[in-house]
């Protein structure tokens, strides 16, 4: 699986993010400051990493900031896109699978490396549910994008 990562900081996390995910067996394409040819602010990032999911180049994205509240509003502008701000596991669990999230958004602030663990092995873990009302408020979601 190839997963689109996206940083405006090499700080906390970030780096060992990249490596954790290399050590999951999973290839990695990189924004903003992890990439030393692009613009390392976080909306520019995290849209470059959204663009990656929704045109194909990517399955899935991480977008990450000090908070992680702006890098997961950047993403969510890109069409298409279901970013999840997620400082736990069981949030993490909960957006892959109530709200078919197909980029995590972390904060380079408070997620130690213990908690990144289990937030990705949650995150990998989930799969988006199969249920109506699930999948009714999913349907809602890209209604609401066609029409705005």
């Amino acid at each position: 699986m190839r997963i689109s990562v996206a940083a405006d900081e090499c700080v906390g996390v970030a780096g060992e993010l990249v490596e954790e995910l290399g050590r999951r067996g999973l290839e990695t394409v990189v924004h903003g400051a992890l990439s030393e040819t692009e613009r390392d602010d976080w909306a520019w990032a995290s849209e470059a990493a959204a663009r990656d999911v929704v045109e194909g180049r990517a399955e899935q994205a991480i977008v990450c900031c000090w908070t992680g509240t702006g890098a997961s509003i950047a993403a969510n502008k890109v069409h298409g896109i279901r970013a999840a701000l997620c400082g736990d596991a069981a949030t993490a669990a909960g957006a892959r699978k109530w709200n078919d999230a197909n980029v995590l958004a972390l904060s380079l602030r408070t997620t130690s490396r213990a908690v990144l663990t289990e937030i990705l092995d949650a995150w990998f873990a989930g799969e988006p549910s199969t249920g109506a009302d699930d999948r009714a408020n999913i349907a809602h979601l890209a209604k609401i994008e066609r029409e705005h």
